[in-house]
């Protein structure tokens, strides 16, 4: 399992050298003059099925209640966005920076709500210690990549919002124990992160 982050590294690199995929985009960006940035970390672990970790927003959260997310936020000063992205999976979830082994960056997603967010791609140990902070995180769980990268797995929903039709990217796993349902700004950056690594149709090549 040594090779995984060279796999990822390989095929990381790959999709952003090859010609780009069609890339999600909010609509709402055309509304606004400027972004705040941010990042989110991709925590992808060493497994012989390799999983992601993801988390719930708590439901009393003003921003995004209850919504599942990639541990991140926004960037402090003087910060890049991995050192933003580490620092906020430590604050999140006690992930230590020195635990996460980071390959990249992947397409930035600019969202409705004026973030410019920046994916932090890394790789963690499988037998990683989460302590979620409860202020920030009502619990965490980890799906497995090659679901949640599988197009097949990524459907597009449609909704009315403020008399606008919006479309969104909905991903449902179900862990034996609740439906996690996954959309949004997360919904979003699976799909263009599965237009980058092309983890099912490479993956027995890496």
């Amino acid at each position: 399992m040594s090779s995984l982050f060279d796999q990822v590294s390989r095929r990381l690199k790959a999709g952003h050298a090859a010609t780009p995929p069609r890339l999600w985009s909010d609509p709402r960006i055309h509304d606004i003059a400027s972004f705040k940035p941010a990042a989110v970390l991709v925590a992808i672990t060493e497994r012989e099925r390799p999983g992601m970790l993801l988390l719930h927003r708590p439901s009393t959260m003003r921003a995004h209640p209850g919504q599942i997310a990639f541990p991140g936020g926004r960037l402090d000063p003087g910060e890049d966005a991995v050192e933003a992205a580490l620092r906020e999976a430590n604050e999140e979830l006690g992930i230590r920076m020195g635990d996460v082994r980071v390959i990249g960056t992947s397409d930035v997603y600019r969202t409705g709500s004026g973030y410019e967010i920046t994916p932090v791609v890394g790789i963690v140990p499988p037998d990683l210690e989460i302590r979620p902070n409860p202020a920030e995180v009502a619990q965490w769980f980890e799906v497995p990549v090659d679901f949640v990268l599988d197009p097949a797995n990524q459907a597009t929903r449609n909704i009315e919002f403020e008399g606008r039709r919006h479309s969104f990217i909905e991903i449902v796993w179900n862990d034996c124990r609740q439906d996690h349902v996954i959309w949004g700004v997360t919904g979003a950056i699976l799909h263009n992160l599965a237009g980058r690594l092309n983890w099912l149709e490479r993956q027995s090549n890496a």
